[in-house]
């Protein structure tokens, strides 16, 4: 199978010359993560900016000097297997495609678990765990559990009860969900004005990130038991990772709780651990 047959065609982008302001409406009206940077006059790929860079320079407001321009690239028939190794070996989410130096298509994770679900290797979740398992007590106030998000660099937590059994899970987004802000300030800070579109907070918050690096949030004092996601849906350590992967794409989960026999926390798969197997 090829690239070509499985990327997101035509995908949201931001234009050379432009300005962080200009990208930062681009993300919170999609309501997504990051896009590709191209020339307007030619549409050649020139880079990429996600959220990330906007947060490593939270004053620069020229586009070109916030965008990494050294970005990995793949072609349209360049073979789904390759694309997986590069955005595993590089822990991407996402991939630009390129022919002719011009952008023709993105490659996400979930553009990837379809191939997995379809093809179902007869591998367990348990063989595809490649990253430490770092749960939170759902007693922990959330100051606790932002701290270990930055500190363990990942965006999910399961949560443990008294007795040590998953109770449920927690993400930056929940999290995001509870910043105590003045939306205004928030769009005034951001560059977004009080224009036609309508700008609402679950696009925010794919930006909200920005104010906590900065300190110009509050969080409210609340635990983590109080804004989990209870009961979270998980899979055994012997599912099938094909079974796995329809669960990520249908729930849109990044990540899923791993279990055992005797429902103890043992692991935590997420979307590339899955991609992982079509590299093999």
């Amino acid at each position: 199978m090829k690239v070509k047959e499985i990327m997101t065609e035509n995908p949201i982008v931001a234009e050379l010359p432009g300005t962080r302001t200009e990208v930062l409406k681009r993300l919170v009206k999609n309501n997504i993560t990051g896009m590709p940077v191209i020339k307007s006059d030619d549409g050649s790929l020139v880079g990429f900016v996600t959220r990330q860079d906007i947060f490593a320079k939270p004053d620069e407001e020229q586009l070109a000097l916030v965008m990494r321009r050294d970005v990995p690239t793949v072609g349209p028939n360049a073979s789904v297997k390759d694309a997986a190794r590069l955005m595993v070996e590089r822990n991407l989410s996402h991939l630009p495609v390129v022919e002719k130096a011009k952008l023709v298509g993105l490659l996400t994770p979930t553009d990837l678990l379809i191939v997995v679900e379809r093809d179902n290797p007869q591998v367990t979740v348990e063989e595809i765990v490649r990253s430490p398992c770092i749960p939170t007590y759902a007693g922990a106030p959330l100051t606790v559990a932002l701290a270990t998000f930055k500190s363990a660099k990942v965006l999910a937590l399961p949560v443990l009860d008294d007795d040590a059994k998953l109770v449920g899970i927690i993400t930056d987004r929940d999290i995001f969900n509870q910043t105590v802000i003045d939306s205004a300030v928030v769009m005034s800070d951001l560059g977004i004005g009080d224009d036609e579109d309508n700008w609402t907070w679950e696009g925010l918050r794919n930006v909200m990130k920005l104010w906590y690096e900065v300190s110009r949030v509050d969080l409210p004092k609340l635990t983590v038991k109080e804004i989990m996601v209870k009961n979270p849906m998980t899979v055994f350590r012997k599912t099938l990772v094909g079974d796995a992967a329809r669960i990520m794409r249908k729930q849109d989960f990044g990540q899923l709780p791993v279990r055992d026999s005797k429902d103890n926390l043992v692991a935590m798969i997420y979307d590339l651990d899955v991609v992982s197997t079509l590299t093999k």
